[in-house]
């Protein structure tokens, strides 16, 4: 194997077990900051020493070794530890005496609570939205503070910043590394969630930019998701993220044309969704239903999603069900957007005309004032009620508002064939 070889199996590696690696280090020094700073460490000699001795046969249990005793050596030098220190080195020492016969047993968590640990203090409320998205890309996700500024089109340093900011936060809030329990797990649940939605979303339909999609944020999002709902197989919720977001990855093949373009939903070739990934989200969904929890956000989300799923054209819709289930959704978890979502369905269902009142009742609502789906989608009511030069301005004033580039184009064509379809 060569040394360009070893490095992409390292960096391969790294994707895989940083999660399992800084989790299992967190547990003992208690400082998310401190585990990857010792994970890192032990990367850069498996860097050093890999292309000379060659990859061991269970890498995640050398680096896992190497980083602790980095951690040894860490809590010998630093005088702030040296009150721990006997305690913290012995249960150390004592694990890899252990692991001697059986190297897997560094890397044991038969049930998975260093990680879930790990999850619930990535996505901590104390720390701001932007920050806990950054800090579980790169705790749970491996992925570089450059490869996360690329995939939200932000300033590397600024990405840098919130990092480090999100590291110093809970260190000084005394975050404690450990998964919540009882009602604390509920709540806590509700961020970790948003969070790894948050990720799907940047990556289903990217807010900024040239691309329409971002895949690679998408799948990160799924296999975190899919993670947590191993990790906490009891909560309905998890499960309705992941049927929500398999469901709708699935599409994504049919959502670009072949130059990158958009393609919406009702003109998609619904033979090029994914059939596995729909068979895995309709699995999700009856787990959520057999724990009782169709009622869930999530799981109505997912329940609309396999609504389109199980339609084999876009005429075969049940757009009566999809408004009764946005009906409930916008009762459980009422937003703007959401009755934005339950209006375009309504006007699916029972006709242009009701669908553009309810649109027409959002319009001074303060958090869509700046929403291009709102303009977007009353111009796509006004030319099915034949009112093409309406249309065609709220398609403009649509292209306005967004920031990404494809979608721009998009709009732009619709206000074109709108003002063609007015005759002028």
């Amino acid at each position: 194997m060569t040394a360009t070889d070893i490095h992409r199996t390292i960096d391969a590696l790294w994707r895989m077990e940083s999660p399992r690696l800084i989790a299992g280090l967190a547990r003992i020094v208690r400082d998310v900051g401190l585990a990857e700073e010792l994970a890192q460490d032990a990367l850069v000699t498996a860097l050093e020493q890999w292309p000379t001795i060659g990859v061991p046969r269970n890498p995640g249990a050398w680096l896992m070794t190497t980083a602790k005793h980095r951690a040894i050596d860490q809590m010998r030098r630093h005088a702030l530890h040296r009150r721990k220190e006997d305690e913290l080195t012995r249960e150390i020492e004592d694990q890899l005496e252990q692991a001697v016969g059986d190297p897997d047993a560094m890397l044991d968590d038969p049930i998975g609570d260093d990680l879930l640990s790990l999850v619930f203090t990535a996505c901590h409320p104390v720390l701001s939205t932007e920050a806990r998205v950054a800090l579980t890309l790169r705790l749970l996700g491996g992925l570089t503070t450059p490869e996360i500024a690329r995939a939200f089109m932000v300033p590397e340093p600024t990405v840098a910043q919130r990092i480090v900011r999100a590291k110093r936060t809970l260190s000084e809030a005394n975050v404690p590394f450990e998964t919540p329990r009882g009602e604390a797990l509920s709540e806590r649940l509700a961020s970790v969630l948003e969070v790894i939605y948050l990720i799907f979303n940047e990556g289903y339909t990217a807010t900024a930019g040239d691309a329409w999609m971002r895949p690679d944020l998408c799948e990160e999002a799924l296999r975190l998701g899919r993670v947590v709902a191993g990790l906490a197989p009891g909560e309905p919720e998890v499960h309705g993220l992941v049927a929500l977001m398999e469901i709708q990855a699935s599409r994504m093949a049919a959502r670009v044309g072949p130059n990158g373009e958009p393609i919406l939903l009702s003109e998609q070739n619904r033979g090029r969704w994914d059939q596995l990934l729909i068979r895995r989200g309709l699995a999700a969904l009856q787990r959520v239903e057999a724990l009782g929890g169709a009622n869930g956000p999530y799981a109505l989300q997912a329940a609309i999603a396999a609504c389109h799923a199980r339609a084999r054209t876009a005429q075969e819709t049940d757009w009566a069900h999809i408004a009764a289930l946005y009906d409930t959704l916008a009762q459980r978890m009422p937003s703007p957007v959401v009755s934005l979502n339950r209006a375009v369905a309504h006007a699916m269902a029972f006709g242009p005309a009701a669908g553009l009142a309810m649109v027409d009742a959002l319009r001074d609502e303060p958090l869509l004032r700046h929403y291009h789906l709102l303009p977007s989608a009353r111009g796509d009511l006004l030319g099915k009620l034949g009112r093409h030069d309406e249309a065609s301005e709220e398609f403009e004033r649509a292209a306005s508002l967004t920031r990404n580039t494809r979608e721009r184009d998009l709009l732009l064509q619709r206000a074109a064939a709108s003002r063609q379809a007015s005759g002028h």
